[in-house]
C-alpha cells in the first residue's frame, strides 16, 4: 500500500495550489462570503476547465474517471484556500446520481456536471438533524403518475445556487431520491444564517412540488445503500478540505510564533507555544493518514471502507476544531478579529465539524460496527 500521494497526484496538487493562490485569494473569498450564494460563475467555469468537476465522473459521461485519492489532492487545496461555492454539494449529488440513476439519468446529469453546466445538491436533513437515511420523515404522495412533496428540508448546502436539488423522501417504507429543478413550482429556498459564511446553507420548503415518477432516481431497496455510499464519498472530500484548513492554520501559526515578539524575543522560543504547534502538527499528520486511507478504501471498494470513513470524519471533526483553538491561542487577541483570516478558517472548521455528522455521530457508528463484528 502507498502511504503518500504518487508523483502525478503531487503535481496535480501543486497545480491546484497555484491555481487557488492566483484565482481565489482571501480578498475574493471575503467578497464571495458577502454575497447571498457564495458563487462566482467565472471561478466555477475555470474550475470546470481544469476538469475538477468531472474527476470522479466516468469517462463515458464526459468525466475523467479518476479515483477519490486523486480528487482529495485537489480538495485539500480548496480547503487551504477556504474556497466558497457548490463544489462539495455538486460532487455529493454526482456521486448519488452515479450510484442510483439510470443510464439515461447518468447521461443527462453527469455530463452537465462534468462540463460545469449543472450545479446540484442533496436535501436530506429534517427537524431531528439525523444524517442517517432512516431518519427521513418527509412523505412523497403518489397519485398514480407523479409524486407530490409537502414539507421542509433544513441546512441544504448551496441550495440557493443549485440547478438541481435531489430530495430524499419516503413513500411507505421505501426511500425515494427525487430530482427537483430550481424552477419547479412550489419550491422555495431561504438562506439560513450560519457562523461560516464561506459555506452557504438554506431551508428548502416544498409546497405541493410535483416530480414525475419517471424521473425518480431510484425506487428499490438499494436506495439507502446508494445514499450512504455517496455520502461517504462526500465525507472524504470534506475531510480533505478540512485538512487543507488545518495545514493553513498550522503554517500561519508557526510563522506568527517566529515573528511575533514579546519582551524582545519571538514567542516561538517559549516551550508552551512550541507544545501548541507540535500538537497541531501531530493532529494534521494523523488526519492526513486517516483521510488518505479512507480515500483509498472507498476507491478500492474495501470491505472496511465505511469504517475508515467514520474514523477519518470523526477524527477530522475534532482535529480541525482543536487546531483552530490552538491557533487562536497562539495568535492571541488578533486571532479572532475580523481583519485576520484565521477566524475564517476556524468558522469553516466548525461548519465542517457537523456536516455529514460530527465526531460523536461517527464514534457511535464505529461502536456499532465493533458490536456487529463481535456478534
Amino acid at each position: 500500500m502507498d502511504f503518500d500521494l504518487n508523483k502525478a497526484q503531487k503535481l496535480l496538487q501543486k497545480s491546484a495550489r497555484d491555481f487557488f493562490a492566483r484565482e481565489c485569494p482571501s480578498e475574493r473569498v471575503r467578497a464571495l462570503m458577502a454575497s447571498e450564494t457564495g458563487y462566482d460563475e467565472a471561478l466555477w467555469r475555470e474550475m470546470a476547465d481544469q476538469g475538477w468537476l468531472g474527476m470522479l465522473v466516468p469517462e463515458e459521461y464526459g468525466g475523467l474517471g479518476l479515483t477519490l485519492v486523486d480528487l482529495i489532492a485537489v480538495a485539500e487545496e480548496m480547503g487551504r484556500a477556504c474556497l466558497p461555492g457548490p463544489f462539495l454539494s455538486t460532487l455529493w449529488a454526482a456521486a448519488l446520481i452515479d450510484r442510483a440513476g439510470s443510464e439515461g439519468q447518468r447521461q443527462q446529469y453527469l455530463e452537465a456536471i462534468a462540463a460545469g453546466d449543472l450545479k446540484a445538491t442533496v436535501a436530506l436533513l429534517e427537524e431531528d438533524l439525523d444524517w442517517d437515511p432512516d431518519g427521513v420523515r418527509l412523505r412523497a404522495e403518489f397519485d398514480g403518475r407523479d409524486y407530490r412533496l409537502n414539507g421542509t428540508k433544513l441546512f441544504v448546502t448551496d441550495a440557493g445556487v443549485a440547478d438541481l436539488i435531489i430530495c430524499v423522501a419516503r413513500h411507505g417504507e421505501d426511500l425515494l431520491l427525487l430530482p427537483i429543478k430550481r424552477t419547479s413550482p412550489g419550491l422555495a429556498v431561504t438562506p439560513t444564517p450560519a457562523m461560516d459564511a464561506t459555506r452557504k446553507f438554506s431551508t428548502v420548503m416544498l409546497d405541493n412540488v410535483v416530480v414525475p415518477a419517471t424521473e425518480t432516481l431510484a425506487f428499490t431497496t438499494a436506495t439507502r445503500r446508494a445514499l450512504l455510499a455517496a455520502t461517504e464519498v462526500a465525507s472524504v472530500i470534506l475531510c480533505a478540505e478540512m485538512l487543507g484548513g488545518i495545514e493553513w492554520t498550522l503554517a500561519s501559526t508557526v510563522e506568527y510564533a517566529r515573528t511575533r515578539q514579546q519582551f524582545g524575543k519571538p514567542i516561538g522560543i517559549y516551550q508552551a507555544v512550541q507544545h501548541q504547534c507540535a500538537d497541531m502538527f501531530l493532529m494534521a499528520e494523523s488526519a492526513r493518514s486517516a483521510i488518505y486511507y479512507a480515500a483509498w478504501a472507498v476507491s478500492a471498494g474495501d470491505p472496511l471502507a465505511t469504517l475508515a470513513v467514520s474514523i477519518a470524519k470523526g477524527y477530522c471533526s475534532d482535529a480541525a476544531r482543536e487546531v483552530g483553538n490552538r491557533g487562536i491561542q497562539v495568535h492571541g487577541g488578533i486571532g479572532f478579529t475580523w481583519e485576520h483570516n484565521l477566524q475564517l478558517y476556524y468558522k469553516r472548521a466548525k461548519s465542517g465539524e457537523v456536516l455529514f455528522g460530527d465526531a460523536t455521530h461517527h464514534r457511535e457508528l464505529i461502536a456499532r460496527h465493533i458490536v456487529d463484528e463481535a456478534e
